[in-house]
């Protein structure tokens, strides 16, 4: 099994975990007037398919006790359905998020969701593993908190109506916040139980929690959705080998950020690791800033806010980083 032996790498592999969830939503842009519930389903099986990839590679690189297949015939079963119960919570949370970008809007929602998620997930994290500096790692939640909200008020500077986000939309997003938050203490349990799964491992049985729960809750919101009129999966055999195969590419990236993000976890501790790879919103920014030219024509503003964002978040790297070297 493919492990960080320093935490100079553990800190690359977090940072990429950033990016990563940062940039799985490019796909769902990318396809088009196609209905999140229908990429949802490719989305969950690309997060799947490369969770057993990496699995069967990097998470089997020696047959011994740590190997996967290994693993899981030696861990105990209450830790993978700690894993899979994550799983299954995290994809109400991430279907909940998108619904309320569309009700809310992006400058409200994803700041108020990722938000209450990053303060949340650490704390429950740090209260079943306390590793780290607890100084440091809180100075590093505020920032990272800080930078989000920056990049709310840089969103919201840039709307070009006065939009009020419903009642409804706000309840959405702060049930999303969480939710998403909820999943990491599962996946800390699961990895530092007796008999625990391995970072691999648990990445598997994470997916395999959230691809079932597209069956309860995706084909729930199909039937009765929060936006727009009832689908059904007739629709998604409809759609273009295209929109299927984008839809699967951003499972791939969110599956490969949530696997390295949990193999730094082993060495660094989940609270350290969580922290840092719920920083994404940064990356979602960058996305918005240079591709998706969302910014284009920004006030005074919203350049401020941007810049601030990337200090906060610079700034909680290294306060976040410290807590492990401190501790």
């Amino acid at each position: 099994m493919f492990v960080p032996l320093s935490f100079g790498i553990a800190l690359v592999m977090m940072i990429a975990s950033t990016a990563c969830w940062g940039s799985w939503a490019n796909a769902f842009k990318a396809t088009r007037q196609y209905r999140f519930e229908l990429f949802y389903w490719d989305y969950s099986i690309g997060v799947l398919l490369i969770s057993l990839l990496c699995a069967l590679t990097l998470g089997s690189t020696q047959h011994n006790s740590v190997s996967f297949i290994e693993n899981v015939h030696s861990a105990a079963w209450s830790n993978i359905v700690f894993a899979a119960t994550g799983g299954f919570i995290f994809n109400i949370a991430n279907v909940l998020l998108v619904a309320g970008i569309e009700m809310a809007g992006l400058a409200i929602a994803f700041p108020l969701s990722i938000g209450i998620a990053l303060v949340e997930g650490v704390i429950l994290s740090y209260m079943i593993q306390p590793k780290g500096e607890l100084w440091l790692l809180g100075g590093g939640v505020l920032m990272a908190t800080a930078a989000v909200i920056l990049i709310g008020v840089a969103y919201a500077s840039m709307s070009r109506s006065g939009h009020f986000a419903s009642r409804k939309g706000i309840i959405v997003c702060v049930v999303s916040g969480f939710l998403m938050g909820a999943f990491a203490p599962f996946n800390t349990t699961a990895l530092t139980s007796n008999h625990p799964l391995t970072p691999y491992s648990i990445a598997v049985f994470f997916a395999l929690g959230a691809f079932l729960c597209c069956f309860v809750f995706n084909t729930w919101l199909m039937r009765k959705p929060l936006t727009g009129a009832p689908i059904r999966i007739a629709d998604y055999f409809r759609a273009g080998i295209s929109q299927h195969t984008i839809g699967l590419l951003g499972g791939f990236v969110w599956g490969i950020g949530m696997v390295l993000n949990l193999v730094a976890a082993n060495l660094v501790g989940v609270s350290i690791s969580y922290a840092i790879g719920q920083a994404s919103p940064m990356i979602a920014a960058l996305w918005g800033l240079l591709v998706w030219h969302e910014f284009r024509g920004a006030d005074t503003r919203a350049r401020l806010s941007l810049t601030g964002m990337f200090c906060c978040y610079l700034i909680a790297l290294v306060l976040i980083s410290g807590a492990y070297h401190f501790s």
